[in-house]
């Protein structure tokens, strides 16, 4: 299935690809504060509607992850980095995407704080 997401002011459009069928809640410093609640997909099942360059990057620690977010509106619709076998992933911020019923989804917990 396709969703289609954005971020608050629209300035940041894009679509994934995949089943979702869960989400996880990261423990980390910056996905608590956020309160993002993850499906992982791979990179290239994101496609970007609106240009690259609309979108501001946050890293901290080891930048394993860049956290993307509107400079504009300033809600993080997505993370990219390298899943655990070296993979190009994604981190969608599933609280931006269209038409999903959260409530509906299971929540796995996941130890960021501890990586």
């Amino acid at each position: 299935m396709i969703y289609k997401g954005s971020c608050h002011c629209g300035r940041t459009a894009f679509e994934v690809e995949g089943d979702l069928t869960q989400v996880a809640d990261c423990n980390c410093s910056i996905c608590s504060r956020k309160g993002a609640l993850l499906w992982f997909v791979p990179r290239d099942k994101l496609r970007l509607l609106t240009p690259d360059e609309n979108l501001a990057t946050y890293t901290f620690g080891k930048a394993r992850i860049r956290h993307r977010f509107c400079p504009v509106c300033g809600i993080h619709p997505f993370g990219e980095g390298t899943d655990p076998s070296g993979r190009a992933a994604a981190a969608i911020n599933v609280r931006c995407l269209e038409d999903v019923d959260i409530a509906a989804l299971p929540v796995s917990h996941f130890d960021g704080r501890s990586l």
